[in-house]
């Protein structure tokens, strides 16, 4: 979801982010048909927030009648915005996905904060869904998105959106204009001369992959004369396969008059104009990006330092070609990301307490005698309201070709289970209303992926194992499962498409609520095997007892680190000290 890590400088994207009163980050990876394993499309999506509730939205496919309005609310708080006329057919969507394999995902930038516009009607969350319910293709989707704010007014802050469909990803940019307020006669007030927005779409090409993680990604891009490229003002002309580029007509004059950029064009960079780039954009945001990129392309370890926030000039490239073609497996790990194998591994420094703990506790960066240090911000995060990977596939039909691998709560310590994009309904226990962040429900998803991984956050280093284990063991039994359940739906579309939705929708709820019982069932294994700090002995998920049959068979009590016993020493001196015996 969203946090304007990138406002104007560090400082104030610090004070958003303490700020903000719903979401912190997100994370998005996307992968073309050219480098996944099997001619997918793919993108990732985690709706990073402290106080978003992870469910599953649905949408019916519906009919409206002319003159129907639809009403707007700012995802994020719920505000009511205004309403806008409803399309006269809308499409069926679950999660951020629609029936027609089309995926949007989003990161917030944030970018200039005098560019949000708080008399726009449209909000980033809105128009992600509206579009879902609009749009068939990635194509259709930009020219959706672009219409939408043009005539409605961007509500929100500088946004990054992931847009697949079978055979095409594509990453967008968009940032408002600000609100022009002018007082007319009798205190009435006129608003928004500069009403929409400045944005940029650029398709990622066949064979690479992408990445955003809050900080705007697209720099320089090829103008309109270079035969791939168009602006708004040919917008129809999106639907050309030769053009790979498209940007609003007022992109580079818009930021001339704005006094952000006085140059002839040619070096025209969105990222360096809207969101100019600091230690914060790098260390926070760009890292993840490097920290997937560096996984499947060595050479990208050439940017650590970049990274890190130290090298601000050597920025790495919008797309790179992975070294093997990636999995939605693959990607559901790099979900997972902690930093490991670099020195900003959070698992490995004294903060992570005797347990290597992989998370720091908000706010994000911290004071000691007047200076600023950081905790680390990883893909992998514990205030995960959901996430998920898309799967487009161009070769079966679209109820059939489109799987949402969906989960809610810390990637780290979740499972994906698959949803198709032909279902028809939700699974009870990821449901909208089943549930919410004040109220708690023993079926509900979320709680129950919480419960376990707040248990496990007491010792991690232990629990975690486990917990690795039956992810395992699940998203691989999932993954040798979905190509018999392909099967089968493809021959009962040919006979019957409504048979095949039933089946694929029955597939997808019971998967979904067998796994919220089967991590249930985790968390009782969990707390009966660590209780009190204490680990038993277990062999194949059951507890073995000892040779009388009236106590654990064995107790371990791991011995803490030595770097800590140090420290605690250091700290206490003489005080635990046991004396010799004489």
């Amino acid at each position: 979801m969203k946090t304007s890590f990138r406002l104007l400088g560090f400082g104030m994207a610090m004070a958003a982010l303490l700020l903000s009163p719903k979401a912190q980050a997100c994370t998005n990876f996307l992968v073309t048909k050219g480098a996944s394993v099997d001619g997918s499309t793919m993108i990732t999506y985690a709706a990073d927030s402290h106080y978003l509730f992870g469910e599953l939205y649905f949408w019916p496919a519906a009919k409206h009648a002319a003159g129907t309005m639809l009403k707007v609310y700012e995802w994020d708080t719920g505000k009511y915005l205004g309403e806008i006329p409803q399309a006269p057919e809308t499409y069926r969507v679950v999660g951020n996905m629609n029936e027609f394999q089309l995926a949007i995902g989003e990161t917030t930038y944030g970018g200039r904060s005098e560019l949000v516009d708080t008399t726009g009607l449209i909000d980033y969350g809105s128009l992600i869904y509206i579009t879902l319910q609009r749009a068939k293709t990635a194509r259709e989707a930009i020219k959706v998105m672009a219409e939408l704010v043009e005539e409605y007014g961007y509500y929100s802050s500088g946004e990054s959106f992931s847009i697949a469909d079978p055979n095409e990803v594509w990453i967008m940019e968009l940032i408002g204009k600000g609100t022009d307020i002018k007082t007319e006669r009798r205190g009435k007030k006129s608003y928004n001369a500069n009403k929409g927005a400045v944005w940029v779409a650029m398709q990622i090409p066949d064979g690479y992959v992408s990445g955003h993680a809050n900080h705007a990604r697209i720099t320089t891009f090829p103008k309109e004369d270079e035969k791939t490229s168009i602006s708004s003002k040919k917008l129809d002309k999106i639907f050309d396969e030769n053009i790979n580029v498209v940007y609003a007509h007022d992109v580079i004059e818009f930021a001339r008059n704005k006094g952000y950029y006085s140059g002839d064009g040619s070096d025209f960079s969105f990222s360096d104009t809207y969101a100019p780039l600091d230690f914060g954009a790098a260390r926070f945001c760009e890292i993840r990006v490097w920290s997937f990129f560096k996984d499947i392309d060595k050479s990208m370890w050439k940017h650590f330092d970049y990274a890190k926030g130290h090298d601000l000039t050597n920025r790495m490239p919008l797309w790179i070609k992975p070294e093997s073609k990636l999995s939605a497996q693959d990607l559901m790990n790099f979900m997972r990301d902690h930093l490991e194998g670099t020195e900003l591994d959070m698992s490995k420094d004294p903060g992570a307490g005797p347990h290597g703990l992989p998370y720091r506790w908000r706010p994000l960066t911290w004071k000691y005698q007047d200076k600023t240090y950081v905790n680390e911000r990883a893909t992998a995060t514990q205030q995960t309201g959901f996430s998920f990977v898309t799967q487009s596939r161009s070769w079966l039909p679209n109820p059939i070709g489109g799987i949402l691998w969906f989960s809610v709560d810390d990637a780290a310590t979740t499972v994906y289970t698959p949803i198709y994009c032909g279902s028809t309904r939700t699974p009870e226990t990821f449901a909208v209303g089943n549930g919410d962040i004040h109220t708690y429900s023993t079926d509900a998803a979320f709680w129950v992926f919480n419960k376990v991984s707040n248990f496990a956050y007491l010792r991690y280093d232990v629990m975690s194992a486990d917990i690795r284990k039956a992810q395992k063991q699940l998203e691989d039994f999932y993954a040798q499962t979905v190509p018999s359940i392909d099967k089968t739906a493809e021959k009962l579309y040919k006979e019957n498409p409504d048979k095949a939705l039933e089946f694929l929708t029955t597939y997808s709820v019971n998967t979904a609520n067998a796994l919220v019982a089967r991590w249930q069932n985790l968390f009782e294994f969990l707390v009966v095997k660590y209780i009190d700090g204490n680990i038993k002995q277990e062999e194949n998920g059951a507890f073995k007892w000892n040779q009388y049959g009236g106590a654990p068979a064995r107790v371990s009590n791991p011995q803490y680190p030595d770097w800590w016993k140090k420290q605690v020493i250091e700290a206490t001196g003489d005080k635990l000290l046991m004396p010799e015996e004489q």
